[in-house]
């Protein structure tokens, strides 16, 4: 099973996601931190998420970009968390944004669950600068992209969970 899970900020889409996979049978639980802790405001939003799984078996892997090196073990039950720090570490730091997609698709072969949380960053109505204008339309694509390899696509509003495409899992 393929999930991408979206919102907005606060939105509860990262609790939502840890409780669906914490309802999967458990097996090896792998928990794909992508943020790059660079001041106090990462870190207590990393302290946060660390204690949130604290105790649901999760195994944490940094990548912070080229998804394709992380060591995820094949069969694994996977939270990739998030699309949105990925694309911004591969665009800004030196990586690659070419490779995000089929890392995706390599992960979601390796994986016997995957569920990608992005974030919902393109309603806002502010015109940005034209390097921030071209990462929201890249981050567009990178999203676009990964909803199509879900079988299932979640918008979580105030913390409940729509679904956009396919069938909502019972969480």
């Amino acid at each position: 099973m393929i999930v991408l899970v979206t919102g907005g900020s606060g939105s509860g889409k990262s609790t939502w996601a840890e409780k669906l996979i914490a309802s999967l049978p458990e097996e090896r639980r792998v928990y794909i931190a992508t943020m790059q802790v660079y001041d106090e405001e990462s870190v207590r939003r990393v302290e946060r998420h660390r204690a949130q799984r604290a105790d649901k078996g999760f195994i944490t892997v940094e990548c912070e970009k080229d998804l394709a090196a992380a060591d995820v073990p094949a069969g694994s039950t996977v939270l990739l968390e998030d699309l949105v720090n990925l694309m911004a570490n591969e665009m800004f730091d030196g990586g690659d944004v070419g490779r995000i997609v089929p890392a995706l698709e390599m992960l979601a072969e390796k994986c016997r669950h995957l569920v990608m949380v992005t974030n919902d960053v393109f309603s806002d109505g502010i015109t940005y600068a034209e390097s921030t204008q071209e990462y929201l339309r890249q981050l567009a694509q990178i999203n676009h992209q990964a909803a199509e390899l879900a079988d299932c696509v979640v918008e979580v509003v105030y913390s409940i969970p729509v679904c956009v495409k396919g069938e909502l899992p019972c969480v």
